[in-house]
């Protein structure tokens, strides 16, 4: 099979509302509990975000938007700007659809009110907006198709909201009583995650005038056969690592533990997130392709928090990958941490800038700690 030239010709991100400030984050998604989180400061302390988005009205506490009109918003944007040819393929990566079903890229296909086409809907968390792109890239590569618009976005705020933690609250009081705020697992991530969106137009041939980029690769890699879960929603973790699934619940055991909250274990993930998701792949896939450090111009790495950042670049450097940080590039401090759509947001924001020349290459680095899986794509400037 002949595998053709794939090009990102056009990036597009929607973020909603005005950007919240670390201060009035808890006045917007509310006070979980009799005091406000304890946690709040600590954790902004070292996440580093000063600032990020929510589709949320905070005047009247109300959505502005759902996870399918957050991504349509974005591809219309990226209509607005390049003027969308005619989509053979719709491929949407997200964390947390809107509803079980139908899938998230046939409610963003409704949205959108595009005519007949491919749809392909990715799960997971953080990577899933990459695996999404990766199937958009696939199919063009492959000759099946010559246009795709892939997506990235995710829509936590409505999960983030005070209000789904009233019932445990209610249930739980002679324990909160001792500590009146809800457990850190579930108050940690209210203060790491915010709503996004980002779109891609991929084409078999560069757009004239364009700061086109091609993919040169996309690899990912699962290693639950190894790892238990970390970063989870629709479930409650047991004693032995094994997880319960919504399903396998009563409505009053879902409401009582906030099982749609979303949680993460973060021992877990700090022992072992920079092992699995760089110092593991990173070595096989700078063999496979004859990677050298000083050949990147850009390392766009996609972490939570401002935290791990000295973290990955000692994994870099474990992994015999040394890209100083002065060729990183993040706009995590501003934009927030918007999951399956981060890496869009960045590569858009940086594709805007009119800092890229041709032949600079791109490393884009996508971890994700649900059950501890990476990604690494590979970009150059055409």
């Amino acid at each position: 099979m002949t595998v053709r030239s794939v090009y990102i010709t056009g990036t597009a991100s929607f973020l909603p509302g005005q950007p919240v400030l670390n201060d009035e984050m808890e006045s917007v998604l509310g006070q979980a509990g009799d005091r406000p989180s304890r946690a709040r400061r600590t954790i902004l302390r070292s996440n580093g975000i000063k600032s990020r988005h929510y589709a949320i009205d905070p005047a009247t506490g109300k959505a502005t938007h759902n996870n399918a009109q957050l991504t349509a918003a974005a591809v219309k944007k990226l209509d607005q700007t390049i003027g969308l040819p005619p989509i053979d393929v719709l491929a949407c990566g997200t964390s947390i659809p809107d509803q079980v079903m139908p899938n998230h890229a046939a409610m963003v296909q409704g949205e959108l009110g595009l005519p007949a086409c491919e749809v392909m809907a990715t799960s997971g968390v953080c990577l899933s907006g990459v695996t999404a792109l990766k199937y958009a890239y696939v199919t063009v590569a492959g000759g099946l198709h010559s246009t795709a618009v892939a997506t990235g976005s995710d829509c936590p705020s409505p999960v983030l909201s005070a209000s789904n933690f009233s019932a445990e609250i209610d249930a739980k009081v002679e324990a909160l009583e001792k500590s009146p705020e809800i457990a850190f697992e579930k108050d940690f991530l209210r203060w790491m995650l915010s709503d996004g969106a980002g779109a891609f137009l991929l084409q078999d041939k560069p757009r004239e005038g364009a700061t086109n980029l091609r993919i040169d690769w996309i690899e990912t890699f699962s290693y639950a056969g190894e790892m238990e879960t970390c970063m989870y929603a629709g479930a409650s973790k047991n004693e032995d690592g094994s997880v319960t699934g919504w399903t396998a619940m009563t409505p009053r055991e879902r409401e009582t533990d906030s099982v749609f909250s979303i949680k993460q274990d973060v021992r877990l993930l700090n022992e072992n997130v920079i092992h699995y998701t760089v110092e593991k792949p990173l070595p096989g896939i700078v063999q496979k392709y004859q990677l050298r450090p000083d050949d990147i111009d850009y390392f766009l790495p996609h972490y939570s928090s401002e935290y791990f950042r000295d973290k990955v670049y000692a994994g870099l450097l474990n992994a015999g990958f040394d890209v100083p940080q002065d060729r990183w590039f993040t706009n995590l401090t501003t934009r927030g941490n918007t999951g399956a759509a981060s890496i869009y947001i960045m590569i858009d924001e940086l594709a805007q800038s009119g800092d890229l020349t041709p032949g600079q290459r791109l490393l884009c680095w996508i971890p994700e700690s649900g059950r501890f899986s990476s990604g690494f794509m590979h970009l150059t400037v055409a």
